[in-house]
């Protein structure tokens, strides 16, 4: 298929690149907004895992209390 140049009006060229030139901005907030978005996850993980550890670590201290007072020493 032979390529045919292709006549648009000065006025709806500046239109569409006026147009292209938005849609572009659009994509640059986009890509910001779902950077941010990432950036809060990572963040949200990394609290999900402290919260993890520290009920872990509470588990264990009960256990151990648990344990403790449920077999006493012998002396």
């Amino acid at each position: 298929m032979e390529r045919m140049p292709v006549f648009v009006k000065v006025d709806d060229y500046d239109t569409v690149l006026s147009l292209v030139g938005m849609v572009r901005k659009k994509l640059e907030d986009a890509k910001g907004t779902l950077l941010r978005i990432h950036d809060l996850k990572n963040e949200e993980d990394h609290q999900l895992e402290l919260w993890q550890n520290t009920l872990a670590e509470i588990e264990k201290k009960v256990d151990f209390i648990d344990h403790s007072l449920s077999e006493p020493e012998n002396f």
